[in-house]
Protein backbone atom coordinates (compact mmCIF):
# COMPACT_ATOMS: atom_id res chain seq x y z
CA UNK A 1 0.00 0.00 0.00
CA UNK A 2 2.77 2.01 -0.23
CA UNK A 3 2.21 3.87 -3.63
CA UNK A 4 -1.35 4.52 -2.55
CA UNK A 5 0.10 6.61 0.69
CA UNK A 6 2.94 8.11 -1.57
CA UNK A 7 -0.01 9.33 -4.46
CA UNK A 8 -2.46 10.51 -1.75
CA UNK A 9 0.66 12.86 0.03
CA UNK A 10 0.95 14.89 -3.07
CA UNK A 11 -1.55 17.97 -3.27
CA UNK A 12 -1.70 18.43 -6.49
CA UNK A 13 -2.74 14.71 -6.91
CA UNK A 14 -5.46 14.54 -4.55
CA UNK A 15 -6.50 17.77 -6.36
CA UNK A 16 -6.87 15.73 -9.91
CA UNK A 17 -8.79 12.91 -7.44
CA UNK A 18 -11.13 15.62 -5.94
CA UNK A 19 -11.71 16.64 -9.48
CA UNK A 20 -12.86 13.02 -10.80
CA UNK A 21 -14.61 12.52 -7.52
CA UNK A 22 -17.04 15.92 -8.55
CA UNK A 23 -17.23 14.61 -12.01
CA UNK A 24 -16.24 10.92 -12.93
CA UNK A 25 -14.82 10.02 -16.72
CA UNK A 26 -12.76 12.88 -17.71
CA UNK A 27 -9.97 12.83 -20.33
CA UNK A 28 -6.17 14.29 -19.52
CA UNK A 29 -7.37 17.87 -21.05
CA UNK A 30 -10.28 18.42 -18.66
CA UNK A 31 -8.73 17.13 -16.00
CA UNK A 32 -5.82 19.53 -16.41
CA UNK A 33 -7.94 22.60 -17.10
CA UNK A 34 -7.88 25.31 -15.34
CA UNK A 35 -5.54 23.94 -13.04
CA UNK A 36 -1.88 25.92 -13.72
CA UNK A 37 -0.32 22.52 -14.68
CA UNK A 38 1.24 21.61 -17.88
CA UNK A 39 -0.15 18.62 -19.50
CA UNK A 40 2.96 17.01 -18.99
CA UNK A 41 2.86 17.17 -15.14
CA UNK A 42 -1.02 16.34 -15.53
CA UNK A 43 0.04 13.19 -17.10
CA UNK A 44 3.08 12.47 -14.48
CA UNK A 45 0.66 12.87 -11.96
CA UNK A 46 -2.33 10.69 -13.44
CA UNK A 47 0.70 7.66 -13.58
CA UNK A 48 1.69 8.23 -10.10
CA UNK A 49 -2.23 7.71 -9.34
CA UNK A 50 -2.49 4.64 -11.99
CA UNK A 51 0.37 2.80 -10.45
CA UNK A 52 -1.22 3.36 -6.64
CA UNK A 53 -4.90 1.95 -8.53
CA UNK A 54 -6.54 5.18 -7.47
CA UNK A 55 -7.10 5.99 -10.86
CA UNK A 56 -8.21 3.71 -14.10
CA UNK A 57 -7.56 4.78 -17.89
CA UNK A 58 -10.67 3.64 -19.93
CA UNK A 59 -10.82 4.10 -24.02
CA UNK A 60 -13.98 5.90 -25.49
CA UNK A 61 -13.15 5.92 -28.82
CA UNK A 62 -10.18 8.14 -29.92
CA UNK A 63 -10.09 9.74 -26.16
CA UNK A 64 -9.14 8.34 -22.77
CA UNK A 65 -11.05 8.82 -20.00
CA UNK A 66 -10.21 8.58 -16.62
CA UNK A 67 -12.25 7.42 -13.62
CA UNK A 68 -11.80 7.15 -9.56
CA UNK A 69 -10.90 3.65 -8.37
CA UNK A 70 -11.75 3.53 -5.07
CA UNK A 71 -10.75 -0.52 -4.37
CA UNK A 72 -7.53 0.03 -2.85
CA UNK A 73 -8.71 2.42 -0.33
CA UNK A 74 -11.56 0.08 0.59
CA UNK A 75 -9.09 -2.49 0.83
CA UNK A 76 -7.07 -0.28 3.35
CA UNK A 77 -9.91 0.12 5.50
CA UNK A 78 -11.23 -3.43 5.29
CA UNK A 79 -8.03 -4.86 6.11
CA UNK A 80 -5.38 -2.50 8.14
CA UNK A 81 -7.58 0.04 9.71
CA UNK A 82 -8.44 -1.42 13.05
CA UNK A 83 -4.82 -3.04 13.32
CA UNK A 84 -3.45 1.11 14.24
CA UNK A 85 -4.46 4.21 16.05
CA UNK A 86 -8.05 5.20 14.15
CA UNK A 87 -7.53 9.19 14.98
CA UNK A 88 -4.12 8.68 12.82
CA UNK A 89 -6.55 7.55 10.02
CA UNK A 90 -8.79 10.08 10.23
CA UNK A 91 -8.54 11.61 6.75
CA UNK A 92 -8.21 8.12 5.20
CA UNK A 93 -11.16 7.22 6.61
CA UNK A 94 -13.14 10.78 5.32
CA UNK A 95 -11.15 9.65 1.83
CA UNK A 96 -12.47 6.75 1.84
CA UNK A 97 -15.78 7.40 2.68
CA UNK A 98 -16.15 10.50 -0.41
CA UNK A 99 -14.65 8.18 -2.74
CA UNK A 100 -17.59 5.89 -2.58
CA UNK A 101 -20.30 8.47 -2.51
CA UNK A 102 -22.11 8.53 -6.07
CA UNK A 103 -20.76 10.50 -8.15
CA UNK A 104 -22.01 12.50 -11.72
CA UNK A 105 -20.82 9.57 -14.98
CA UNK A 106 -23.64 7.36 -15.57
CA UNK A 107 -21.29 3.79 -15.05
CA UNK A 108 -18.60 3.01 -12.54
CA UNK A 109 -14.97 1.74 -13.35
CA UNK A 110 -13.15 0.06 -10.72
CA UNK A 111 -9.75 -1.71 -10.89
CA UNK A 112 -8.34 -4.40 -8.59
CA UNK A 113 -4.91 -6.84 -8.93
CA UNK A 114 -5.30 -10.12 -7.28
CA UNK A 115 -2.57 -12.88 -6.82
CA UNK A 116 -4.13 -15.33 -8.89
CA UNK A 117 -5.03 -17.27 -12.52
CA UNK A 118 -7.41 -15.66 -15.33
CA UNK A 119 -8.80 -19.48 -14.81
CA UNK A 120 -9.54 -18.93 -11.08
CA UNK A 121 -10.80 -15.44 -11.41
CA UNK A 122 -12.99 -16.85 -14.41
CA UNK A 123 -14.45 -19.85 -11.94
CA UNK A 124 -14.79 -17.28 -9.48
CA UNK A 125 -17.35 -14.73 -11.44
CA UNK A 126 -19.14 -17.65 -12.92
CA UNK A 127 -19.69 -20.49 -10.43
CA UNK A 128 -22.19 -20.26 -8.43
CA UNK A 129 -20.39 -22.13 -5.57
CA UNK A 130 -17.61 -19.35 -5.53
CA UNK A 131 -19.90 -16.39 -6.49
CA UNK A 132 -22.22 -17.00 -3.38
CA UNK A 133 -18.92 -17.47 -0.60
CA UNK A 134 -17.77 -13.81 -1.33
CA UNK A 135 -21.07 -11.88 -3.10
CA UNK A 136 -23.99 -13.68 -1.54
CA UNK A 137 -25.49 -14.65 -4.63
CA UNK A 138 -25.86 -17.33 -7.17
CA UNK A 139 -25.81 -17.05 -10.53
CA UNK A 140 -27.23 -19.72 -12.91
CA UNK A 141 -26.37 -19.92 -16.77
CA UNK A 142 -24.52 -21.68 -19.55
CA UNK A 143 -22.78 -18.61 -19.81
CA UNK A 144 -23.05 -17.66 -23.58
CA UNK A 145 -23.44 -14.72 -25.55
CA UNK A 146 -27.66 -14.55 -25.38
CA UNK A 147 -27.96 -17.42 -22.88
CA UNK A 148 -30.71 -16.19 -19.98
CA UNK A 149 -28.94 -15.68 -16.54
CA UNK A 150 -31.10 -16.62 -13.20
CA UNK A 151 -29.75 -14.65 -10.18
CA UNK A 152 -30.52 -15.93 -6.17
CA UNK A 153 -29.99 -13.58 -3.62
CA UNK A 154 -31.41 -14.14 0.30
CA UNK A 155 -34.22 -16.29 -0.98
CA UNK A 156 -34.82 -14.19 -3.98
CA UNK A 157 -35.00 -14.88 -7.60
CA UNK A 158 -34.61 -12.90 -10.73
CA UNK A 159 -35.45 -14.08 -14.34
CA UNK A 160 -37.13 -12.30 -17.83
CA UNK A 161 -36.14 -12.35 -21.09
CA UNK A 162 -33.92 -9.38 -21.12
CA UNK A 163 -31.56 -10.69 -17.98
CA UNK A 164 -29.03 -12.33 -20.34
CA UNK A 165 -25.00 -13.04 -20.93
CA UNK A 166 -24.19 -10.42 -23.38
CA UNK A 167 -20.14 -11.05 -23.98
CA UNK A 168 -18.20 -14.52 -22.42
CA UNK A 169 -14.62 -14.74 -23.88
CA UNK A 170 -13.41 -17.28 -21.37
CA UNK A 171 -10.74 -16.49 -18.90
CA UNK A 172 -10.84 -12.26 -20.59
CA UNK A 173 -14.17 -10.90 -20.88
CA UNK A 174 -17.86 -11.53 -19.55
CA UNK A 175 -20.97 -9.10 -19.34
CA UNK A 176 -23.85 -9.29 -18.96
CA UNK A 177 -27.41 -7.60 -18.01
CA UNK A 178 -28.04 -6.27 -14.51
CA UNK A 179 -30.97 -7.97 -12.57
CA UNK A 180 -35.01 -5.77 -12.32
CA UNK A 181 -36.33 -4.45 -9.18
CA UNK A 182 -39.53 -6.30 -8.39
CA UNK A 183 -42.02 -6.13 -4.92
CA UNK A 184 -40.35 -9.24 -4.02
CA UNK A 185 -36.65 -8.00 -4.22
CA UNK A 186 -38.16 -5.50 -1.72
CA UNK A 187 -39.58 -7.63 0.23
CA UNK A 188 -36.18 -9.91 0.58
CA UNK A 189 -33.41 -7.49 1.55
CA UNK A 190 -35.99 -5.29 3.57
CA UNK A 191 -36.17 -2.11 1.12
CA UNK A 192 -38.96 0.49 0.52
CA UNK A 193 -41.27 -0.97 -2.15
CA UNK A 194 -42.51 2.52 -3.58
CA UNK A 195 -38.01 3.22 -4.12
CA UNK A 196 -37.65 -0.25 -5.23
CA UNK A 197 -40.85 0.37 -7.54
CA UNK A 198 -39.19 3.52 -9.45
CA UNK A 199 -35.78 1.70 -9.45
CA UNK A 200 -37.50 -0.90 -11.78
CA UNK A 201 -38.44 1.76 -14.02
CA UNK A 202 -35.28 2.65 -14.94
CA UNK A 203 -33.64 1.24 -18.31
CA UNK A 204 -31.72 -1.78 -17.23
CA UNK A 205 -27.66 -1.65 -17.14
CA UNK A 206 -24.87 -3.86 -17.30
CA UNK A 207 -21.66 -4.83 -15.96
CA UNK A 208 -18.43 -6.10 -17.76
CA UNK A 209 -15.33 -8.06 -16.49
CA UNK A 210 -12.11 -7.67 -17.97
CA UNK A 211 -9.54 -10.51 -17.16
CA UNK A 212 -5.79 -9.46 -17.84
CA UNK A 213 -2.83 -12.05 -16.24
CA UNK A 214 0.29 -9.60 -15.41
CA UNK A 215 2.37 -11.79 -14.11
CA UNK A 216 1.97 -13.65 -10.75
CA UNK A 217 -1.57 -11.57 -10.88
CA UNK A 218 -4.20 -10.95 -12.44
CA UNK A 219 -5.99 -7.41 -13.73
CA UNK A 220 -9.42 -7.13 -12.82
CA UNK A 221 -11.16 -4.10 -14.36
CA UNK A 222 -15.33 -3.63 -13.70
CA UNK A 223 -17.06 -1.51 -15.43
CA UNK A 224 -21.54 -0.88 -14.46
CA UNK A 225 -22.92 1.38 -17.03
CA UNK A 226 -25.71 1.62 -18.53
CA UNK A 227 -27.48 4.09 -16.31
CA UNK A 228 -29.46 7.12 -16.87
CA UNK A 229 -28.66 10.43 -16.23
CA UNK A 230 -29.58 11.02 -12.35
CA UNK A 231 -30.04 7.48 -11.64
CA UNK A 232 -31.53 6.30 -8.35
CA UNK A 233 -30.50 2.47 -8.87
CA UNK A 234 -26.61 4.15 -9.93
CA UNK A 235 -26.18 5.70 -6.54
CA UNK A 236 -27.79 2.81 -4.50
CA UNK A 237 -25.02 0.10 -5.83
CA UNK A 238 -21.92 3.15 -5.28
CA UNK A 239 -21.14 1.36 -2.06
CA UNK A 240 -22.20 -1.91 -2.89
CA UNK A 241 -18.83 -2.69 -6.01
CA UNK A 242 -15.80 -1.92 -3.29
CA UNK A 243 -17.06 -4.42 -0.79
CA UNK A 244 -17.39 -7.31 -3.49
CA UNK A 245 -14.22 -6.89 -4.91
CA UNK A 246 -12.35 -6.66 -1.94
CA UNK A 247 -13.82 -9.90 -0.76
CA UNK A 248 -13.62 -11.96 -4.01
CA UNK A 249 -9.71 -10.86 -4.02
CA UNK A 250 -9.73 -11.57 -0.29
CA UNK A 251 -10.96 -15.19 -1.49
CA UNK A 252 -9.27 -16.26 -4.14
CA UNK A 253 -5.67 -14.71 -2.16
CA UNK A 254 -6.84 -16.13 1.12
CA UNK A 255 -9.31 -18.70 0.95
CA UNK A 256 -11.43 -16.16 3.31
CA UNK A 257 -14.21 -13.66 2.80
CA UNK A 258 -13.98 -10.44 3.95
CA UNK A 259 -17.44 -10.12 6.88
CA UNK A 260 -20.48 -8.86 4.66
CA UNK A 261 -21.90 -5.43 5.93
CA UNK A 262 -25.14 -5.33 8.17
CA UNK A 263 -27.98 -3.64 6.69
Amino acid sequence: MDEVFKALADPSRRQLLDRLHARNGQSLGELGDGLGMSRQAVTKHLVVLAEANLVTAVRDGRRRLHYLNPVPINEIAQRWIGKYDRDRLTALADLKRTLEEPVSAPEFVYVTYIRTTDRKLWQALTDPAFTERYWGAAFESDWRPGSPMVWHQQGWSSSDPEQVVLEAEPYTRLSYTWHTFDPAFAEAFGMDSGEVAAWGQETRSKVTFELEPQGEVVKLTVVHDGFEPGSAVLEGISTGWPNIIASLKTLLETGDTLPQPVG
